[in-house]
């Protein structure tokens, strides 16, 4: 008869840790905002909702939206299609997330998917109006003699 060898205990305490690891799957957390889930959001009255959001966005709806901010605000409530505007000043209520909205930027428009992590921020927070300055090499095109770049 043969007989197996296990090695040392360290190992084996090492294999069963490595075999319990894999089993386990991450599982995705249930998005919360400020303690509610999307469902109980989505079941709550517009005033209710108003509540939760931050001071900012919760002032918009109170003191009223103008007509172009309130004629977005209805598309976007019933509408499925992407919605194309130049409106960066409205703020987002849960029953806006999962719609594709394109945003105007300056230049062109960008397109997003609402998620449930931007409720309470603004259509604009997300597509930016200026792009990052992009340099090129030293000296580059400045002058004759900075063709030469010293080699340090």
């Amino acid at each position: 008869m043969a007989k197996k060898i296990m090695g040392s205990a360290k190992a084996t305490r090492r294999r069963s840790r490595k075999k319990a690891s894999a089993i386990q799957a991450k599982r995705k957390k249930e998005f919360l905002y400020r303690g509610f889930t999307m469902d109980e959001m989505l079941a709550m009255s517009f005033d209710e909702v108003l509540g939760i959001l931050p001071s900012r966005s919760r002032r918009t709806y109170l003191r009223g939206l103008n007509y172009e901010q309130q004629l977005l605000f209805d598309k976007l409530k019933s509408s499925e299609e992407k919605i194309r505007t130049h409106r960066r000043d409205l703020p987002i209520i849960p029953q806006f997330v999962g719609k594709k909205v394109s945003v105007y930027n300056g230049k062109e428009f960008k397109e997003f998917e609402i998620k449930p992590e931007m409720i309470g921020h603004f259509l604009g927070e997300f597509i930016m109006t200026r792009k990052p300055p992009v340099h090129s090499g030293p000296g580059v095109g400045a002058t004759r003699s900075s063709k030469f770049m010293p080699l340090k």
